[in-house]
């Protein structure tokens, strides 16, 4: 059995800085100095997340501040516009903010990441309230996993109960995260099978097949 991939709240960060929707502005700047931090999720109530105000919607200020946009960049930029005369966090946030549950997986939190184009996610309880934030530094924190550790998942959860026949003997090396399955095995088909599990285990950067009489594991997986 596969072990369970790891969540959200193995990696995120737990003691999230936030701020309330009337933070003045140059409070909030404060606090992302003081936290060195680049975006602070905005909370209502007892924790809900209504916004993120980030360093990306703090700039117009001062990209707006001596200038005289033409009435194309105004219409082009009526967000950016709006939030340069802002003067409390409500004012220049991102409202609605993308947000993620903290049992969510690495890879659900990278997809959202990468199909909303954002760089951090608050990440909130079933009712909406604030337990942490996780960025995409906290996603990459997988590939510090050893080699050794990522050896003995290999070997434990793909190929112990994947290659159990006798004619079977597979080894596994791992180095700087690169998996190579060594070995003969009875049954080819398991091939794409075992690059598919090697692939998905946390850490993990590629895989190879490196058998005595057959092709490399990529290239059987290219026909099957």
């Amino acid at each position: 059995m596969l072990s369970s991939p790891h969540t959200v709240s193995d990696v995120m960060t737990h003691t999230a800085v936030a701020v309330g929707p009337q933070a003045p502005f140059k409070d909030v700047i404060a606090l992302m100095d003081q936290w060195k931090v680049s975006a602070l999720p905005v909370l209502e109530g007892e924790g809900r997340v209504v916004g993120l105000v980030s360093e990306a919607d703090l700039l117009p200020k001062e990209e707006f501040r001596d200038s005289d946009p033409d009435r194309f960049t105004q219409m082009r930029r009526l967000t950016d516009l709006a939030k340069a005369g802002g003067l409390t966090a409500a004012d220049v946030m991102t409202a609605l903010a993308v947000t993620v549950h903290p049992d969510a997986t690495l890879a659900q939190a990278a997809r959202i990441m990468a199909q909303r184009k954002v760089k951090r996610l608050p990440v909130v309880n079933a009712e909406g309230l604030l337990e942490g934030i996780v960025s995409r530094a906290d996603l990459l924190k997988v590939f510090l996993r050893t080699d050794d550790d990522i050896a003995d998942e290999v070997g434990q959860d793909v190929v112990a109960p994947l290659f159990r026949s006798l004619a079977d003997n597979v080894r596994v090396e791992v180095s700087d995260g690169v998996v190579t399955l060594r070995g003969r095995v009875e049954d080819t088909s398991l091939v794409p099978v075992a690059a598919r599990l090697v692939r998905a285990v946390e850490g993990v950067v590629d895989v190879r097949w490196n058998p005595a009489d057959a092709d490399t594991l990529d290239e059987r997986s290219r026909t099957h």
